[in-house]
């Protein structure tokens, strides 16, 4: 097991749908359940949706809240790309470059599940842009 790994909370309002997406469709591994919560493995990470009877809209754009992945290998991320699509799940932006031909140069794309849920999964041409390449101000779109 990793030594840290990463949790996220995230609202949803039905469980049976939530599982129909992220285990059916995302490709997760479903963890503990009860009728108010389920545990999913998202690559090694943990993702809580929780009910909540609060109204769940969707944002205007991709910002400000999203979550998802940074992929290390490219592969990996064309193969989630080509499941999302036979899988048809929502894509709120399909895949494309952003910054090419900069230090900064990666692949993305953003689903959004039922609940309005954002997710964006990457990959870096250059791994030190991740976290590093702070002489650039460049960060997501405009």
């Amino acid at each position: 097991m990793q030594k840290t790994l990463f949790h996220l909370a995230f609202p949803v309002s039905n469980i049976h749908q939530t599982k129909a997406y992220y285990v059916d469709g995302l490709g997760c591994i479903p963890g503990r359940e009860n009728p108010h919560a389920l545990i999913l493995n998202l690559y090694g990470h943990q993702l809580v949706a929780h009910i909540t009877k609060e109204s769940l809209i969707p944002q205007p754009g991709i910002y400000p809240r999203h979550f998802g992945l940074i992929f290390t290998d490219e592969q990996d991320w064309q193969q989630l790309l080509e499941r999302a699509h036979i899988k048809q799940l929502t894509f709120r932006e399909e895949g494309k470059n952003r910054f090419v031909g900069s230090s900064l140069e990666h692949k993305t794309f953003f689903l959004e599940d039922p609940f309005y849920n954002l997710m964006e999964f990457k990959y870096y041409r250059y791994p030190e842009a991740i976290f590093g390449s702070s002489e650039h101000i460049l960060i997501g779109e405009t």
